[in-house]
């Protein structure tokens, strides 16, 4: 098993997170506790924080405080739910009463609201432990953070969820919550060796971050349980969006199933992806026709490629329709602080929507309305649909070329993303392959509303298919 302090080439077969539910047998008979696993926590944290940069803040007395509470409930035989005593890291997009909100955006430095968001309520009612605030790209946007892959720190650990899939991805904690408009999810998931839940549009509650029609809260874990375990947690109490249904699914992990048929997507990605990438990709799919899944791709499905064809531009389309919608948000945000967002910021919040205006917008809907509709024609032909996470293992990432124009996307190609945003998709990342002594994540996505069924999915996976090294 790896350990909390190496740093290096990652192995799938050998490298085992920090888990929690595992945990919680020994809080019943005593012999661990929460405080003393949080102390863990902190631990590995002061040892590895100094590179990998995962943290904002951390709230350490508050945290140690709520640990004791939970230890005396674990002892007392009522724990509040079974991540009571889970210590958390919270994206520093997501408002919390106890800690700033700064959004890795110097126009909020000091921003301290001092009130939860809905996410952030529902962990607390269930016991877990809010740590700290994890770092978060500028307003969730490409300007890349100062965090460092985990397990090589001149490579980017994806963005724009980047502090809480290294932190995972470190071992300093067994969770964190994560947010995605286009890839902010489940790139980090694939980049840090993390199981990701991209839950179905609207299905956990956003509290104030309403903003946009394809933002998604969820979940980065060390493990498929512990991952289940805190999204459903917190549905269960904030429910979903206003107007959307909560997620839905058995309060433990939903028992792995095995699927009968896959489509396998390309999307635009599939021409980025590197050759190592492709190979990792398609041991994986050889894998699964070894156990009897039958695989469909667009080669022999017209449906699939039907598919395929609607899913073409999937990032211009997405990106598009994210920067008109945060265009109300950040527009006096710049007004009254031109200094404090970035230019790959301005650019990407508020060049890109000036450029399309309300009529491009509205074209825009009705292009994404055609996807979805092409997409649907899916559901009753296969159970999921499988493709790489990302184009390949984290890129290294060491700033823009000086006078040069900024990277576009610094924290890696978010075409392999995109897909599950426009369509209000659940999607599951699965840390099952390596490239280049990096992390390469596959997903798994179904339709919306079947999150429960892909994470069983995802879960088989895990369990039946050998981990790929390369």
């Amino acid at each position: 098993m790896t350990s909390a302090t190496d740093v290096g080439e990652y192995d799938p077969a050998t490298f085992e997170g920090l888990r929690f539910h595992t945990a919680v047998s020994a809080f019943r008979d005593g012999t661990d506790s929460p405080r003393d696993y949080l102390e863990r926590c902190l631990a590995t944290i002061a040892e590895r924080e100094p590179v990998v940069r995962a943290w904002v803040v951390l709230n350490e007395q508050a945290a140690r405080e709520q640990a004791d509470a939970s230890t005396r409930r674990w002892r007392d035989g009522r724990p509040l739910s079974p991540i009571d005593g889970m210590p958390i890291g919270i994206k520093d997009l997501l408002e919390t009463r106890d800690m700033p909100t700064q959004m890795g955006c110097a126009a909020f430095d000091g921003n301290f609201p001092k009130r939860d968001n809905a996410a952030v309520w529902a962990l607390r009612q269930a016991g877990a432990v809010v740590l700290g605030k994890t770092v978060t790209t500028e307003l969730g946007g490409p300007e890349p953070s100062p965090t460092t892959n985990p397990f090589n720190p001149r490579h980017t650990p994806g963005g724009s969820s980047s502090g809480s899939g290294a932190a995972v991805g470190a071992r300093m904690v067994p969770a964190a919550i994560a947010t995605q408009t286009g890839g902010s999810l489940m790139r980090p998931a694939s980049f840090n060796g993390n199981w990701g839940l991209k839950p179905s549009q609207g299905a956990i509650n956003r509290g104030e971050r309403q903003t946009a029609s394809m933002t998604s809260h969820g979940v980065l874990a060390a493990c498929p349980e512990d991952m289940w375990l805190v999204a459903i947690a917190i549905a269960s109490r904030a429910g979903g969006d206003p107007g959307w249904p909560a997620l839905a699914g058995p309060a433990m992990p939903p028992a792995p199933r095995q699927p009968g048929t896959l489509a396998v997507l390309e999307t635009d990605g599939w021409a980025r992806l590197d050759d190592a990438g492709r190979e990792a990709f398609e041991n994986v799919l050889a894998q699964l026709e070894a156990s009897g899944v039958l695989l469909v791709r667009r080669r022999e499905d017209a449906v699939v490629e039907r598919v395929e064809r609607a899913l073409r531009g999937a990032s211009e389309l997405g990106s598009a329709i994210l920067a008109w919608e945060h265009y109300w948000a950040f527009r006096d945000v710049v007004a009254n602080n031109p200094g404090g967002v970035s230019a790959r910021g301005k650019r990407f919040f508020l060049e890109a929507a000036e450029k399309l205006g309300a009529a491009g917008y509205e074209e825009a809907l009705r292009d994404r309305a055609a996807v979805k509709s092409a997409y649907a024609l899916l559901g009753p032909r296969v159970d999921a649909v499988i493709a790489p996470t990302s184009s390949g293992s984290a890129p290294e990432w060491l700033g823009d070329v000086p006078g040069g124009e900024p990277a576009r996307w610094p924290t890696g190609d978010p075409a392999f993303n995109f897909p599950s945003s426009l369509l209000g998709a659940p999607a599951v990342n699965v840390p099952l392959m390596a490239v280049r002594g990096l992390p390469f994540g596959f997903q798994v996505m179904g339709q919306p509303g079947e999150d429960a069924k892909m994470v069983a999915i995802a879960r088989w996976m895990g369990q039946a298919l050998a981990p790929v090294g390369a």
